[in-house]
Order: structure tokens, then sequence, then C-alpha cells
């Protein structure tokens, strides 16, 4: 029999797949991987990579660590659902998938599920008034909590109030859903793009409006603007996200080359520009980047898309896509390089905005 110590210092370093077969080897080996203890530090060892996908039958994983190891998961397929399933958000090793085809009078479904553990389980309907879902979002932490919450945005428009907002809040631990705060006005606000950050979801508009609900508090709050005295029509919200504890945001004005990665004071007080973004030896290098405008007399425009900004101790990395390729870009001293072939398929490695990027890091959380 080996020292528990000894076992628990092996296991800390073995991915979930093989974690989850050894627990079947005897009651010792069972007991190590099942303890809060076990848990509780191998969240604190686990390394994070990127989540690059377009559909469920493509997924890639991206180690921005540099190894080699096999990918966590490659498909979704353990979710049974005929109209097939996309990923909607990653939250420390859990995501929040939903049915990808929606037809009239049929109800989507939302999944929770473990990639990792294959593990899924089905959100239920919510018994509220409005059954108009503008958005949804995952809030999990397992340093917190081994429980997570999941929080619905509910049109309840009227003739008599329009653009008209509740909440609902769903919890793993009763397993039901509840009411949260009071109806709110929100005209040109978008639901869909919502970021997890600091115990609360984060909405821009494309108007540049703003909007915050603390879970744990239910309040709601607003951000404050960025510091530009650029039009709104000259304006682009290209990325909007968090890692590592920070909250991003990135604009990018006209066709511009350089562009600024704002950061969110951890109070709220302003964005901060972090990082200096200069593409011009990125668009030197793919030629194909450059597109032109309908109207001749308007300049060129870039071709790319801003998938992910990772920001830890070690690294500060800007993952993007360009025609043809998949780059990364390091935010502290300008220099990019190619991540590899991602995709075998020529012609979907060309479509601009098709890929979407999550944060994943692998648990043994159940859902």
């Amino acid at each position: 029999m080996f020292h528990q110590d000894v076992l628990t210092h092996i296991f800390l370093h073995l991915p979930v797949k093989s974690l989850l077969r050894f627990k079947c080897v005897s009651k010792q080996w069972l007991s190590v991987i099942s303890s809060p203890q076990f848990r509780h530090h191998r969240r604190r060892l686990a390394s994070s990579g990127i989540i690059l996908c377009q559909t469920t039958d493509l997924i890639h994983h991206i180690s921005l660590a540099g190894s080699n190891s096999d990918p966590p998961f490659t498909s979704l397929s353990f979710i049974d659902d005929s109209a097939g399933v996309k990923i909607l958000q990653s939250s420390n090793g859990l995501l929040l998938c939903c049915s990808s085809l929606h037809k009239v009078g049929i109800r989507r479904s939302y999944y929770i599920c473990n990639p990792s553990t294959k593990q899924v389980s089905i959100l239920p309907e919510a018994d509220c008034e409005s059954k108009t879902i503008s958005g949804v979002y995952l809030a999990f932490d397992s340093s917190k909590s081994p429980h997570y919450q999941v929080v619905s945005v509910r049109s309840c428009s009227s003739p008599s109030s329009s653009n008209s907002y509740r909440i609902v809040t769903y919890s793993s631990e009763t397993r039901a859903w509840r009411l949260s705060g009071s109806p709110f006005a929100a005209p040109d606000m978008v639901f869909d793009n919502g970021v997890l950050w600091n115990g609360a979801i984060h909405w821009i508009s494309p108007t540049g409006d703003s909007l915050c609900f603390d879970i744990d508090q239910e309040r709601l709050g607003t951000l404050p603007s960025l510091p530009s005295t650029e039009k709104w029509s000259n304006r682009r919200l290209r990325y909007f996200g968090e890692s590592g504890g920070h909250l991003h945001l990135i604009e990018v004005y006209g066709s511009a080359t350089q562009f600024h990665v704002f950061e969110m004071e951890r109070d709220y007080s302003s964005w901060l520009p972090k990082y200096q973004v200069d593409i011009a030896a990125i668009v030197d290098a793919f030629p194909l980047m450059v597109r032109n405008y309908p109207d001749a007399n308007d300049s060129v425009f870039y071709a790319f898309s801003l998938l992910f900004v990772k920001e830890d101790e070690e690294d500060s990395i800007l993952l993007l896509q360009v025609p043809g390729e998949f780059l990364s870009y390091n935010l502290r001293n300008g220099t990019f390089k190619k991540l590899g072939p991602i995709s075998t398929t020529t012609n979907i490695a060309f479509q601009i905005g098709c890929f979407h990027a999550y944060q994943f890091t692998e648990t043994l959380a159940s859902v």
C-alpha cells in the first residue's frame, strides 16, 4: 500500500481522465481522489488552456503553457440533444451549453456539463411569467463553493413598458430558480455578450451603455465610460472578457493597426490602458488581412478577430485569428507566433469571426 502523501503528490499532476480510472483501483485511491483536500490542492495547481471552437464537432484545446498533452475533450457528443449543442460559456471547468438549433414554439434546452468527467445536467424551465430569454450566464468558483449558479435575463416587455427585463437565478444547491431583484429598463442593451468578473455579470451595449449585476447582492450597477474622444460611429468594441481576475476591453477605431487593451479597476473607478498593441508587423506578414472597403473613396480595413486575452503572473497574451492562421501576440514585448494548424479544413480557417475562444481548466466538480 502506497503512503497517502506519495499518492497525493502523484495524483495532483495527472489529468482528470486518469484520475477517474484510478478511483476504481482501490478504496484507498478512491478516498484520496474524492477527498475535499485533494480537490482543493488540485484546483490550485491546475493549468488552464483555451477552447477554440466553431461547432461541437470542431473543438480544439490550445495549451498556453507550451505542453503537448492530450486535450481534455474534443467534442460534446455525450450530451444527448438531436439538435446538437453549442458552448455559451466556460467557468472554472464547467460549461454552459444550449441547443444549437432553435425552432419556433419549441423550448431550447440549456445544459451545465463537466466535459472532463462527461457529467451533464439539464436546466429545468424557470417558473416565471416571462418566457423570453435574452441571456444566460454560468457562475462557478470551486474555491468558494462546490455549487454553481446560473443567471438568466428575461424580457418582460409589454405594450405599456418596452425594453423591460428581470433576472432569475438558478442554484445547483437548491435545484430551483428564484426571482432576483426588481424589473428594470435597458433600452439599448444586448444581453448575449455578458462577462463574469468580480462576482458580477457585466454587459456593454453597441452604443456604449453598460450594466452589471452582482449575483450575491442581487444588485444592478453600471461601468465607467472609456477615456475616448472618438465618435461612436468610429468605435468598434472588438473584445470584452475576463482572465486571471482581470476584466479587459478592446476597442479599435477605424482602420487603425494600433489599439489599447483596457483593464477595469477592481473598485470600478475607471478603465486603465494596460497594454498598447501594434499589429502592423502582423499585417506585413499576412497580406491577406488587407481588404478594401466597397467605397473606393474609403481606406482599407484589416481582417482579423480578437479571440481572447490571457493574463496571469507568467504571461500576457492576445489570441487572434487572421485569414488562414491563429496567432499568439505577446502583450509585454509585442512579438507574435503561429499557434500551428488548428483545422484541417482550410476554408474554415479563413472565415474570420466564426470561431469563439473560452478559457478552460479541468475539474472534478459535479454538476
